[in-house]
């Protein structure tokens, strides 16, 4: 039986905007000293991972610098920088908190009500479709891949990988410099590990 590829997913570490709770979609922030450490846990965790016997055979990240230290950090400096991997577009909401948002709007959930100014969800949906169906077509005899990103484009990552509507991100919490597994229950897209 032919085996089927994985994806292993890595949020970047902390970043200032990350811990006051701003959207960071393209503000390109450095990582904050406790975000560096949290990198090199997660590289820690890989290292576990590729020890036991997994290989990454295609190692991406997102071209903002907060993903690229990360993925540096983690041990993996060469990591192809993948535009398509990049952060939603927040728009008028960058560096808004959502507590300010919803102190306007009450019912506001980014998940149904989108951006002004920024990505639709299908937009951002349409990049993590690329990068799915990139990482389905490489690695179709199987095989690892890793992506370093974000928050919101890994949850609305993992909901194309199980494809599932792109708005069902939401169940997906994601903390920083968290490493997360995708794969398959015999041959139906699954979660096989989340948040480690």
């Amino acid at each position: 039986m032919t085996e089927l590829p994985r994806l292993w997913l890595v949020r970047h570490g902390e970043t200032e905007w990350s811990r006051s709770g701003q959207y960071t979609g393209l503000t390109d922030l450095p990582l904050t000293a406790h975000g560096e450490e949290q990198a090199r846990i997660a590289g820690r965790k890989l290292a576990a991972i590729q020890k036991a016997g997994t290989s990454f055979d295609l190692v991406m990240t997102s071209p903002s610098q907060r993903a690229a230290h990360t993925a540096d950090l983690a041990g993996f400096p060469h990591a192809e920088t993948v535009q398509d991997a990049h952060e939603w577009d927040y728009g008028e909401y960058e560096g808004i908190r959502s507590a300010e948002v919803r102190e306007r709007n009450p019912s506001y959930l980014i998940w149904d009500d989108g951006v002004p100014g920024g990505e639709t969800i299908e937009q951002v949906g349409v990049r993590a479709e690329r990068i799915v169906q990139r990482v389905r077509t490489e690695l179709a005899d199987g095989g690892n891949a890793v992506l370093f990103s974000h928050g919101h484009f890994s949850r609305i990552l993992a909901a194309t990988w199980l494809r599932l509507g792109v708005g069902q991100g939401r169940h997906f919490l994601l903390g920083t410099a968290e490493v997360c597994r995708l794969g398959w229950d015999k041959k139906t897209p699954a979660v096989e590990a989340w948040g480690l």
